[in-house]
Formats: C-alpha cells, sequence, structure tokens
C-alpha cells in the first residue's frame, strides 16, 4: 500500500509538470506573436515592452522563457518582499499573482469546505431515501424535487436569494453579500456564508442524489447482497455495511473532483454574485481585464488541488475496495 501511495503521488508530480508546460504553451507560445507586447497591456511605451523580454526571458529559447516563469511562480510562494520582475505580477495594478490568490484562499476555501459538506451529506440522504421509496410517491416527488435543483443556474439562484433574502426585506434574513474572516467573528463568517454555501450545493444535491440512487437499486442485486440478507441481517445492516458502502465509491470519485474544481476556483459565479473575494472572484476581475498573468497563475492554481484531489481519490478507493488494492 505504501508503494501504492508514493506512485502515485509521483504521478501527480509528473501530471504538474505537464499542466504547467500545457499553461505556458496556451498563454506564451500558441497565441503567436509578441508575447511581451500581449503581456505589457493595451498601450505599452516600447521601454516597457523590452524590459518584460528581458525580464521574462522572450529574447531566449522556449524552456529558458517556461523555466522563468515558474521561478516567478515559485518566488512569489516564499515570504518577504521582492522585485517587480522576480515574481509573477499583474501588469493592470502591478500586485504579486500569487499574494492575491493566497488572500483570496480564505474565502474560497470556506465557501468550498461549507458547501462541500452540505451537497455530501444531503446527496446521501436523497439517495438513500429514493431508492428505498424506488417506485413510490416519495420517490417520484425527491426525483422531481432534485431534476429541479440540477437545473436551476448557480447565478441565477444566488441572485434570487440574495434579493429574497438579504436585500429586499425591512429586516433582511441574511448579510447582503461579502465575507467576514473566521477568525474575526465565526457567527458573522457562518452568517456570510450561509446563503452562498446552499446555493452553492443545490446543484450537486440532486446530481450525487441521482447517482447513489442508481448506484443502490444497482447493488442490491448483487450475490454478496443476497448472501448477508440470507444470513439474517438485518435490513438496515445490510444496506448501511454491505450496500451503501459499494455504492458510495462512485461518488468519492465525484465528490473529489467536484470539490477540487470548486476550490480551484470553479465558484466563480458564486463568488461574484455575493461578493466574496476569494480565488474565484479575483479569477473573474481579471478575466475581465484581459490580465494575462494572474489567469496564468489561477490556472496553476485550479490544477494543482484537481490533480491533488484526483491522487487522494485513488488512495481512498483502496481503502474503500480491497478489490482494487495493490499486492
Amino acid at each position: 500500500m505504501t508503494a501504492f501511495i508514493i506512485r502515485r503521488f509521483l504521478g501527480m508530480i509528473a501530471v504538474l509538470f505537464a499542466v504547467s508546460i500545457l499553461v505556458f504553451l496556451i498563454f506564451i507560445i500558441v497565441p503567436g506573436g509578441d508575447p511581451a507586447s500581449r503581456i505589457a497591456g493595451k498601450h505599452p511605451t516600447p521601454q516597457n515592452v523590452v524590459n518584460i523580454k528581458k525580464k521574462w526571458g522572450f529574447d531566449k529559447p522556449f524552456y529558458v522563457q517556461y523555466y522563468e516563469m515558474m521561478r516567478k511562480v515559485g518566488t512569489g510562494l516564499l515570504p518577504g518582499n521582492h522585485s517587480q520582475y522576480d515574481v509573477l505580477r499583474s501588469f493592470d495594478d502591478q500586485t504579486n499573482v500569487v499574494h492575491e490568490i493566497k488572500k483570496g484562499m480564505p474565502a474560497t476555501f470556506s465557501l468550498t469546505i461549507g458547501a462541500g459538506l452540505i451537497w455530501l451529506f444531503w446527496g446521501v440522504m436523497v439517495g438513500v431515501l429514493s431508492a428505498i421509496t424506488a417506485g413510490r410517491w416519495a420517490d417520484r416527488m425527491i426525483t422531481t424535487v432534485a431534476l429541479v435543483g440540477i437545473s436551476m443556474p448557480v447565478f441565477w439562484l444566488g441572485i434570487i436569494t440574495r434579493y429574497f433574502l438579504a436585500e429586499k426585506p425591512s429586516h433582511p434574513w441574511f448579510p447582503d453579500g461579502g465575507y467576514v474572516p473566521l477568525t474575526a467573528s465565526p457567527w458573522e463568517w457562518y452568517k456570510h456564508l450561509i446563503l452562498p454555501w446552499f446555493v452553492l450545493a443545490v446543484l450537486f444535491i440532486g446530481f450525487y442524489g441521482r447517482v447513489l440512487r442508481s448506484n443502490i437499486l444497482d447493488t442490491i442485486n448483487e450475490d454478496y447482497v443476497r448472501t448477508a440478507r440470507a444470513k439474517g441481517l438485518t435490513p438496515r445492516r445490510v444496506l448501511a455495511k454491505h450496500v451503501l458502502r459499494n455504492s458510495l465509491i462512485p461518488v468519492v470519485t465525484l465528490f473529489g473532483l467536484d470539490f477540487a474544481a470548486v476550490l480551484g476556483g470553479g465558484a466563480i459565479l458564486t463568488e461574484t454574485v455575493f461578493e466574496l473575494h476569494g480565488v474565484g472572484f479575483y479569477a473573474a476581475e481579471r478575466v475581465g481585464a484581459l490580465d494575462l498573468p494572474p489567469i496564468m497563475g489561477v490556472t496553476l492554481y485550479g490544477a494543482f488541488f484537481i490533480v491533488l484531489f484526483s491522487a487522494i481519490i485513488d488512495i481512498l478507493y483502496a481503502f474503500l475496495d480491497p478489490r482494487i488494492r495493490p499486492a
């Protein structure tokens, strides 16, 4: 098992290296033309273009350019003050891209963790209830509600809930957007995030419920389930120990990938609607300004979490299902 974990994380490093090369190619090499002119903005001075070309190594071979980009990202992760060209900086306001991403991570982590717990818990509950009442009116009602939840766009649901629960009432139930750090006030942190949590979770609850329902109905007819029933185990024990455990394996995959995607900036619409200044909000601002370095930084940030959680999921697989454990 230890060898499997080591191999998986070595593979993760290789994938991250490949992703970094793809990001470099897509943003720097593929578009063509002079990358220094693109990075310098709409109305650069000739000297500014020359300085960028020199500091980024655009007058050198592509592998030197790649090294310079990754060096800037790595330097930005280190504490302390750095010169203008030592780190990846926004060409719109000259801020340190890595620093801005790190500054937005608490809001994004708070949103993602809270919403993830909600959609996983209620997704499992919806799936189990729908499976044990399959074909009855309760199953049809749960299915209808789940499909409605899946069909509602996040930005629309966010705007509606914010308007009716935070903006319109004379005595609002919830704060009207914004983010308060957990360290500043746990209660205000919770109040500001409860609406974004549920808005972001609604889509996943319905989808997870449908997937788990299908898995349970398939698993319930397996031979090992019939054997467990023949041994005299109670229906509740059969469901919990044999059916649900094996049915949750695909859900673990979905949760890991969805959680990583949201953590990597996938909550961009939710953060924008509720003005949560997280990584997604930062990405939306920089895309609107066509600011290339921040977009590159956010892309690498999102890729890191997706690849990391993919490796963690593979390891969890080995614990959940003994059949796929390495010899």
